[in-house]
């Protein structure tokens, strides 16, 4: 009997009936680039399965699916062909390096454009400064042409394609990003694809009644709908309007807004809506972005009967994009923004979703730690949460743009004997300075007067009690809270995945309460964290006999320990028991391993030597922070001391 041939799958089909179509169209461009074209041939056909089965289970039921499919081949191909040549470079670079962002050297930071160099140029002038404190990694925030007055700090997007032009230009973009790469800093930007503004050219077009457009957003006639949807959804924004939906009378329709109203959700249930935003993405990526930020991932698939919340066809979405991107630019990676419960924050990570990934539960029980000075919680939580896949890294941060929100497990505070709500209201009292001894000087944001609920705004240094402690108290609470500043920053370089550093902190940048004199922004007291750079501050960097000259020097004392040891590649971290106010953990990366000891308190702590030899450090091992060697004994952390053993 003879072997039965091969019977190609669906996948592979459509892909060879399609293949001549895309080969015609593009003709000239084979015939004078052979072997560029060969590269994205062997591309396509190596993710096409990938990406065909992704679409085939969100768009299969449509039934000009494969006319999609085409246009979306077609717009593949282009952006292929608009890709610059050390682009391309780079791209054949992270293919045989694909785990690059998870070295010892990757550091991160973030920040305004306008907020810290007054435009793109000026940032390009201040790449010295990024080096000198040593970043491998900018994000950069919302750039581009937003809403004039309400844009939600520039998340409210206009247009993908121009840049706000009190910021610069798309060609100024370009240049500085190519500058940032040579200088080996990694550009990162937003990708914001649950919605666009309402001044955006699409919704422009759909208020002037285009049926096309009017497909790309949720807009409904009348409430029956709007209300069934809102059986099972949660109020985002509910002080701005309440439910998930805006009426705007001038198209006498309901349009789904899930967070400002101004901000339109895209219908992602239509495929034209995915295409062209992958014509979007892939233009971010031939501008020389390599790393995009993916915003609201959550929200970005609506079903009736949910609470359109972190549902599977929101993966799906994801995981087309990746394969996109494994096509057009490999070098491009995802980063993805979950503010969501802890265990559907992991279920974003994977190299087929996103490759990389905020860290918001380290981030706030790292501040829950400094306030209550007990590990329990934190280390509990990272015990159960800290492991991801393989290939992937998280993104550990301090403090963002945005509020701190208190989203540890209830079920892991009540196993530790924690009554979570009754914790958040501590929390929130301890934050805002109202809590008895407390050293923070934060502002509540999104405050709820009936319940007590809200989440918490201010700068790493004033949440730390750097505030408090120059205005009220003595130079012990000033080196105190410097200490907590460093901790924190500490703990994210040193535990493995990429630390991200919000610009400022590294000066220990106080609060900046002049936001309540602009109309614009004084209802949102976010913009207490968002204070202009003063390059007067920084220019005191140098001098070890100020805050600034301390905290710098701090920072960068810290960094260079990261990048000096491969260990603090991203590798395995496992939590260690020691004690009621000490985290400890040890981190191996192949045959190395570190003990990194943190003292979230005020009172020296005392670690016994037997725990140090249990995890293998031997009789002699060395302080990696101090750079001093010590013999096995009990040792003694200082208040806040962070130590690295090996």
């Amino acid at each position: 009997m003879k072997k039965s041939q091969h019977l190609p799958d669906r996948a592979e089909r459509s892909l060879i009936r399609l293949l001549p179509r895309l080969e015609a169209q593009y003709s000239n461009y084979i015939t004078s680039h052979p072997s560029e074209w060969q590269i994205f041939l062997d591309r396509l056909q190596l993710n096409f399965k990938r990406l065909f089965d992704l679409l085939i289970q969100i768009y299969g039921s449509q039934y000009d699916f494969y006319y999609h499919l085409e246009n979306l081949l077609y717009s593949l191909a282009q952006a292929w062909i608009d890709r610059s040549e050390g682009l391309k470079k780079l791209d054949q670079q992270r293919c045989q390096d694909a785990n690059w962002f998870q070295a010892n050297k990757m550091i991160g930071g973030v920040c305004y454009v306008d907020l810290f160099a007054g435009n793109l140029e000026g940032v390009r002038q201040h790449i010295p400064y990024l080096k000198e404190l040593g970043l491998t990694y900018l994000h950069l925030m919302p750039l581009f042409r937003s809403p004039k007055a309400e844009n939600d700090g520039g998340y409210a997007i206009s247009s993908y394609r121009e840049v706000d032009p009190a910021l610069g230009t798309m060609q100024q973009l370009s240049e500085l990003a190519s500058d940032l790469r040579q200088n080996g800093i990694s550009p990162v930007l937003d990708f914001v694809f649950n919605h666009t503004s309402d001044e955006h050219e699409w919704a422009n077009r759909a208020k002037a009644g285009d049926p096309v457009y009017q497909n790309y957003y949720l807009i409904f006639p009348d409430r029956q709908l709007p209300d069934a949807y809102e059986r099972n959804l949660r109020e985002i924004f509910p002080d701005e309007h309440p439910g998930a939906f805006t009426y705007f009378p001038e198209i006498e329709s309901w349009v789904w807004t899930t967070f400002h109203s101004y901000q339109w959700d895209l219908n992602y249930q239509n495929p034209e809506v995915f295409i062209a935003m992958v014509q979007e993405m892939l233009s971010l990526a031939n501008v020389g972005v390599e790393i995009l930020r993916l915003d609201a991932v959550a929200f970005i698939w609506k079903k009736m009967g949910t609470s359109c919340e972190n549902l599977p066809e929101a993966h799906l979405l994801i995981q087309a994009f990746n394969a996109v991107a494994r096509i057009v630019a490999p070098a491009l990676l995802f980063k993805s923004e979950a503010i969501v419960a802890p265990d559907e924050v992991i279920r974003y990570i994977n190299p087929d979703e996103c490759q990389l990934s905020y860290n918001p539960l380290l981030m706030a029980l790292m501040w829950e730690t400094l306030a209550t000075r007990e590990v329990k919680l934190l280390s509990e939580s990272l015990r159960q949460r800290f492991k991801i896949p393989d290939g992937c890294a998280w993104v550990n941060y301090v403090r963002s743009h945005d509020d701190i929100g208190w989203t540890f497990s209830d079920d892991d505070s009540w196993k530790l004997g924690i009554n979570g709500y009754d914790h958040r209201h501590f929390l929130n009292s301890f934050y805002t300075g109202q809590f008895p001894g407390s050293f923070a000087r934060g502002l509540p944001f999104q405050e709820n007067p009936k319940t007590g609920d809200c989440r918490i705004s201010g700068t790493c240094a004033s949440l730390a009690g750097l505030e408090k402690a120059i205005n009220q108290e003595t130079s012990l609470e000033v080196d105190l809270a410097i200490a907590r500043i460093l901790l924190l920053h500490g703990v994210i370089l040193f535990i493995g995945g990429i630390p991200l550093i919000y610009l400022g902190d590294e000066l220990g940048t106080l609060n900046d309460y002049s936001y309540r004199d602009n109309p614009a922004k004084s209802h949102d007291s976010r913009w207490v964290h968002r204070p202009r750079t003063d390059w007067n501050r920084v220019e005191l960097r140098s001098d070890p006999q100020t805050i600034e000259g301390r905290i710098f020097s701090g920072f960068q004392r810290l960094i260079a320990v990261r990048k000096k040891n491969i260990v603090f590649s991203d590798g395995d971290t496992q939590m260690i028991d020691c004690g009621t106010h000490v985290l400890g953990f040890l981190h191996t990366y192949q045959a190395k391993r570190v003990l990194v000891l943190a003292n979230f308190c005020e009172k020296d702590q005392i670690i016994q030597a037997n725990l140090l030899r249990i995890y293998g450090l031997g009789y002699q091992f060395r302080d990696l922070v101090t750079n001093k060697n010590i013999r096995l004994k009990d040792i003694t952390l200082k208040p806040y001391q962070l130590m690295a053993l090996q």
